[in-house]
């Protein structure tokens, strides 16, 4: 069974393993993102501990601005991947991200943390609607969105733009 575990500063070890593995991160591999810390021929981001203490401020304990979580085993207490939730057009619309870690992926981890995401979106955030994005040739992503209800609603620069709402919300 997997769950939503808020991690303390000293756990983002995990985000830094995330974040570094090509493996996990390929998906990001030649996104041009406008940052010194991606590599765009991996799709890595550094993430070093000295900046472990800033981006905690900013992500954990930010709600309802942010939420940020890791997917854990809940048997194990295994780190599986990450989910979060920021606001983007104003109160109760969000855009959220999942990533999980390249070994955990094809084990119906996506599907289970995809439920746990939105339902806390939709419950204790009160959000109206979520969003995300990513490319078309990424069918288990779009498979699994839109089992939970989100529905393509238009297709710009290489990237579906996908938005589920309360109502069309089926997980």
């Amino acid at each position: 069974m997997t769950e939503l575990y808020v991690p303390e500063r000293e756990d983002l070890w995990f985000r830094l393993l995330l974040l570094g593995d090509p493996a996990t991160m390929g998906y990001n591999r030649g996104c041009g993102l406008e940052s010194p810390t991606y590599h765009n021929d991996t799709g890595c981001i550094d993430f070093p501990e000295e900046a472990w203490a800033d981006w905690h401020a900013r992500w954990v304990g930010a709600e309802p601005a942010r939420f940020y979580a890791y997917l854990r085993l809940r048997e194990t207490g295994d780190f599986l991947g990450e989910v979060n939730l920021f606001q983007t057009e104003g109160p109760g619309v969000y855009e959220m991200g999942i990533v999980l870690h390249s070994a955990q992926r094809g084990k119906g981890y996506s599907r289970e943390g995809l439920r746990l995401l939105l339902g806390h979106a939709f419950g204790a955030l009160g959000a109206k609607r979520v969003t995300n994005c990513f490319e078309p040739g990424r069918e288990a992503a779009l498979r699994i969105h839109q089992a939970a209800g989100f529905q393509v609603e238009k297709e710009e620069n290489g990237l579906l733009h996908l938005a589920v709402s309360r109502e069309t919300y089926t997980f």
